[in-house]
C-alpha cells in the first residue's frame, strides 16, 4: 500500500516575518527638498477591485470531507502509478481548457462511466484547467476571464472556477491542473490530484518553488523549444525544500516553507519536432538516469507531439500503446486533449458553442473513447508481461 503524502502546509497558521526591531522608533528628520525624488505617478486605485481570500472561496464553495478524502486517495494512486508500485498507465484527458463549466460537467460524466469501467487497467484523470498560458495575448482562461470578452474579472472567475472543481470532484474523477499564476494556486489546489507546470513555465523559479510545496504530484513540460534539460532541473530543483512567498487561507502575504515534492516527473510535449517515439523516449530515460531521477515519464499526445493537429493525437497514442504493450515500463502516463465535440473555435465569436474548444483543437468524445479502450489494453499486456 502506498505511504500516505503529506499534507499540504496550513497556509492560515503561517505568521507575518516581524518588524525588524528598532525601526519603529527612529524618527529621522525630513531630508533637504533638493534630495528627496520626484515621485512617480499613483496607480489608478479605483480600478482596484479587492479579491475574496482562500478561506472565504473555500466556505463559499466547500469541499465535502469525502470529497476531500478521495483527493487524499487519488494523490497516492497517481503517485503509486508513476512509482510503478501501482502497474496501471496513468491517463490525464480531457479540454485544453473549460470555457463552459456545464458542458465541461457533460464530459466528466461522460469520462467517470468509462474511468470506472477501464479502472482495473487504467487511472484516468479530467483535465479541468482554468488557466491559459500565453506566449503573447490570447484568453488567458476561466479563472481570470470567465467572460471571454477580455475583460479580465477575477473574483467571478474565483468562485466559477471553484465551483466547477468542486462539481468536477465530486464526479469521483481525479482532477488535473496546470499551474500558470503560483498567487492563484491556494485558491484551487486542494482540489488537484495530478498538476503540471507548463512548457512556458518551466523556468521559472517561482513555478519549480510552488511545485516542491504542492502536495499532489506534479509533471514538469519540456520546452517549448524541445529541450528537456530544464524540465530535468525543474524536478530536482522542486524536489529540494524551499522558502517562498504565498497567499495564506486568511488572504495575507506570508513566507511557508515547503519540504520538496518526491513525485515531480518528466512530460514530454514535443517541440518543433515530436519526442514521442522510442528514440526519443530512450533518450528521455537516459537523462533522467544521468541526473540521478526515476525514469518516470509521461507523454503528452497533443502539442508539439501532434503539430497542433488533433487529428493525428490516435496516432500518438497509437504509437505509445505499442510501445507499452512491448514492456516500456518508464511510459507512466499518456495525455489526451479531448471534448464533447471535433476541433475548435474562436473564443471572440458572439455567440460560442459549450461543446467546442475555444483553445486548443481537441478530439470530440466519439473519437476518445476507442483511443481509451486502446491504452487499456496496452496496459493490460504490459502487466502480463511483467
Amino acid at each position: 500500500m502506498a505511504e500516505p503524502r503529506p499534507a499540504p502546509a496550513d497556509l492560515a497558521a503561517v505568521e507575518p516575518g516581524p518588524v525588524l526591531a528598532g525601526l519603529a522608533v527612529v524618527e529621522p528628520g525630513p531630508p533637504p527638498a533638493e534630495l528627496v525624488p520626484a515621485q512617480p505617478a499613483q496607480a489608478d486605485l479605483t480600478a482596484v477591485h479587492p479579491l475574496p481570500s482562500p478561506a472565504e472561496l473555500a466556505a463559499a464553495h466547500p469541499l465535502p470531507q469525502a470529497t476531500a478524502e478521495a483527493i487524499a486517495r487519488h494523490r497516492d494512486t497517481v503517485a503509486a502509478v508513476l512509482a510503478r508500485r501501482d502497474p496501471r498507465l496513468l491517463v490525464v484527458v480531457g479540454p485544453c481548457s473549460v470555457h463552459d463549466t456545464t458542458a465541461a460537467l457533460e464530459y466528466a460524466d461522460l469520462l467517470a462511466t468509462a474511468a470506472q469501467r477501464l479502472s482495473d487497467d487504467l487511472v484516468i484523470v479530467l483535465r479541468a484547467y482554468l488557466e491559459k498560458p500565453r506566449t503573447i495575448t490570447g484568453w488567458t482562461g476561466l479563472l481570470t476571464a470567465p467572460t471571454l470578452d477580455g475583460k479580465g474579472d477575477l473574483a467571478t472567475g474565483l468562485s466559477l472556477g471553484r465551483s466547477f472543481l468542486t462539481d468536477a470532484a465530486a464526479t469521483g474523477l481525479p482532477l488535473a491542473y496546470e499551474f500558470v499564476d503560483p498567487a492563484l494556486a491556494p485558491y484551487v489546489a486542494d482540489t488537484v490530484s495530478w498538476a503540471a507546470i507548463g512548457a512556458r513555465t518551466v523556468a521559472s523559479q517561482p513555478h519549480r518553488h510552488l511545485a516542491s510545496w504542492l502536495p499532489m504530484p506534479v509533471g514538469m513540460k519540456n520546452c517549448v523549444s524541445g529541450r528537456m534539460d530544464t524540465a530535468i532541473a525543474a524536478i530536482q530543483a522542486a524536489a529540494h525544500a524551499h522558502t517562498l512567498p504565498a497567499v495564506s487561507f486568511d488572504g495575507r502575504l506570508t513566507t511557508v516553507q515547503s519540504t520538496g515534492n518526491p513525485d515531480t516527473h518528466l512530460v514530454l510535449r514535443g517541440g518543433p519536432t515530436p519526442n514521442y517515439d522510442r528514440a526519443s523516449i530512450a533518450q528521455a530515460r537516459s537523462a533522467l538516469a544521468a541526473a540521478g531521477l526515476p525514469e518516470r515519464i509521461v507523454v503528452d499526445a497533443s502539442h508539439g507531439n501532434s503539430g497542433k493537429d488533433h487529428n493525428r493525437q490516435p496516432t500518438v497514442v497509437a504509437d505509445l500503446a505499442q510501445q507499452i504493450t512491448d514492456g516500456d515500463t518508464s511510459l507512466a502516463g499518456v495525455m489526451i486533449e479531448s471534448y464533447l465535440s471535433d476541433g475548435k473555435q474562436d473564443p471572440e465569436t458572439a455567440h460560442p458553442r459549450p461543446d467546442l474548444s475555444v483553445t486548443d483543437a481537441c478530439l470530440g468524445w466519439s473519437r476518445t473513447a476507442p483511443l481509451l479502450d486502446t491504452l487499456a489494453l496496452a496496459s493490460r499486456n504490459r502487466g502480463r508481461r511483467a
